[in-house]
């Protein structure tokens, strides 16, 4: 038996799970990684990560509500995301209230006598 994988691999569907990435491909394949690979989806929510789009025609999949790309290639070739260097974490970014909430002072530690 031979089988023949597709020249322009695209992505038909994806879901995300609590530990794992899984797309399936037009011809058919499915590709699964660990969700540890994409640190922006391993810290979102269940419901971020259900918020999703493919780009194009399926050459990858776009998560708005984290700023998360993957390419058909980076999940065939197995590319893990780098967390980039900076003092905040994107859970940290991400998790910030609205700017109303974040203009309040504090109501705690105030003491009035």
């Amino acid at each position: 038996m031979s089988t023949v994988a597709s020249a322009d691999p695209r992505i038909q569907r994806v879901r995300v799970t609590r530990d794992r990435i899984i797309a399936e491909l037009v011809d058919g394949r499915v590709i699964s990684v660990p969700l540890a690979w994409s640190w922006r989806l391993s810290e979102a929510t269940a419901a971020q990560r259900a918020n999703l789009r493919l780009i194009g025609s399926g050459q990858g999949v776009h998560w708005p509500e984290v700023d998360e790309d993957i390419s058909v290639e980076g999940l065939l070739c197995g590319t893990p995301a780098r967390r980039p260097r900076s003092t905040a974490t994107a859970r940290e970014v991400r998790r910030q209230a609205p700017l109303e909430k974040r203009m309040k002072p504090a109501a705690h530690g105030v003491h009035r006598g």
